[in-house]
């Protein structure tokens, strides 16, 4: 039983309160019932947008009754994708990574939530304006948009109860600078992981940084955070280290516009194109130049752009006093939900906390596997979020969860793999399988019926397999043949064909030349 007067006059007061902030979500008001279930996801980017879609579209028996609210700190949704409103500089941190020149570094048939595909003439590699708009798309699709509170800021988030019952007590700052105090059943994490980061300190770069100034020259070390336009590099020579995309990119594009570029690598299986000369990892700094580990030099570097990635951090949890932060930790706290900065432990199939401290589907992560394409790694975790946000009894006790990841932890250092060190990433091609493997999970305890296919599509695995598409599609470009090939492509089994013609084309052509080229097959 509830109180139906008391519950009209809450209800009317807090409608006039969240009129005067001008920017509550009217999904939450559809229904003047009372809330048995309360869940607050983080973030509005690809894993957010897929965690919400997947709760709203649970069925109604499952649902009835249930407040769901997402908070997004920035303007619009896209997370990544959505470009900085303005240049931001050191010590203040950019809003997104991205630079104007970024493509996509796979093909976006791979990229896509499953059953939704690009728009059509998208090219096979577009440009960032194209995934911001896919997830815009997206979420004006689905309905999404009542449900999203843009310009909020999840400030911290602390559990108040049991390990088996309680609420998460949640501050958000509006738009306006107001706290708003709410409490929540659940809370859903997906804020990504390209937000702090990683700078690593070599011996002598302060003597390098202030010998340039006392010489009267620009000298600065910066992450690849701040990189964007690579014309305010001309004439100047930059090391860029780091053999991600971000620092094959970054040195790629400075290759045209720099008077020198040094590329410093670990390993390099994907080298960046143009004049770009390859180094090993930096050594330490002398006065005047950069040493690497075989010992060479570089002299004269104006600018050393680190593409070294991001620390692993959850703010809002660490204020709360969730998250404890101990770097380099290789095991658990107490069983307490600890970050070394590259790993996020205890977690149950990289999705639900094991901390002992409250119900284990009380908190969830989307997005945290790399490795993969993300929206479809992204759709297949919230679909076993939801269910078992749902229904906790889907998952077996915590004792039981916290073995299992112990054995997966053992079988990964069977394998060679430290997974204190490789963290959430995907190794050995193992992203469909583990995309399968929470479906087929959800299938075997009767959450989902068992229509005898699999989640992923066999094109997407096809796909990965694909050696040739990246030079095809950039001689399709030099060619001037996009509008052909893009002809009549919609549906994910039209795209998926063009990729194999694609494929095709490439390898019959590189062949038909004697061409060799190191092998490069799309990463996920």
């Amino acid at each position: 039983m509830f109180d139906l007067r008391q519950l009209v006059l809450s209800f009317i007061s807090y409608v006039l309160l969240q009129h005067e902030e001008g920017n509550y979500p009217q999904a939450v008001f559809q229904h003047i019932t009372p809330v048995n279930k309360s869940v607050a996801i983080v973030g509005a980017g690809s894993a957010g947008l897929a965690a919400l879609k997947n709760l709203v579209g649970l069925p109604d028996e499952l649902r009835n009754g249930w407040e769901i609210v997402l908070y997004e700190q920035r303007r619009d949704v896209g997370g990544i994708w959505l470009p900085d409103p303005q240049p931001v500089h050191p010590p203040d941190l950019p809003e997104t990574p991205l630079y104007p020149l970024l493509h996509t570094n796979t093909p976006v048939p791979t990229m896509t939530y499953p059953g939704f595909p690009f728009s059509p003439g998208t090219p096979l590699y577009p440009s960032h304006e194209y995934v911001e708009q896919y997830h815009q798309d997206y979420a004006s699709h689905f309905n999404l948009m009542p449900y999203i509170m843009l310009n909020h800021t999840v400030l911290s988030s602390s559990w108040i109860g049991t390990p088996d019952k309680g609420r998460w007590e949640v501050t958000v700052q509006d738009h306006n600078g107001r706290e708003i105090h709410k409490s929540f059943d659940h809370v859903v994490v997906a804020n990504g992981h390209n937000h702090e980061p990683h700078i690593p300190i070599y011996a002598g770069q302060e003597d390098w940084l202030r010998s340039g100034i006392e010489g009267g020259r620009t000298r600065e070390i910066l992450h690849s955070i701040f990189y964007r336009k690579p014309e305010r590099y001309a004439n100047q020579t930059v090391v860029v280290v780091g053999s991600g995309a971000s620092g094959r990119d970054a040195a790629s594009q400075l290759a045209l516009h720099a008077r020198k570029v040094y590329h410093s690598v670990r390993s390099l299986s994907d080298p960046a194109s143009g004049p770009v000369e390859i180094k090993p990892e930096i050594s330490h700094f002398t006065s005047d130049g950069v040493v690497f580990t075989d010992g060479s030099t570089a002299l004269d570097v104006d600018y050393v752009i680190l593409g070294t990635g991001y620390e692993l951090r959850v703010p809002f949890l660490e204020r709360g006093g969730e998250v404890l932060v101990t770097p380099k930790s290789s095991e658990p706290v107490d069983y307490a939900l600890t970050t070394n900065l590259r790993y996020l432990f205890p977690l149950h199939q990289h999705i639900f906390s094991l901390s002992n401290s409250y119900p284990t589907n009380a908190l969830a992560f989307i997005g945290l596997p790399i490795l993969v394409a993300n929206c479809p790694s992204d759709a297949a975790q919230s679909i076993y979020a939801a269910h078992i946000i749902a229904n906790g009894s889907l998952l077996d006790s915590r004792e039981e969860l916290l073995q299992e990841l112990e054995a997966s932890e053992d079988n990964l250092r069977s394998r060679g793999y430290d997974p204190y060190y490789i963290g959430h990433r995907m190794v050995d091609g193992s992203t469909f399988d583990y995309q399968d493997g929470l479906i087929d999970y959800l299938k075997a305890r009767g959450a989902l019926p068992d229509d005898g296919t699999s989640f992923v599509e066999g094109w997407r695995r096809e796909a990965g397999r694909y050696q040739y598409l990246k030079r095809g599609w950039k001689r399709v470009e030099e060619l001037g043949q996009q509008r052909e090939w893009l002809r009549g492509v919609e549906t994910e089994a039209e795209w998926a064909d063009m990729m194999t013609r694609l494929d095709r084309w490439q390898g019959g052509w590189e062949m038909q030349h004697g061409l060799v080229f190191p092998e490069e097959r799309i990463i996920f």
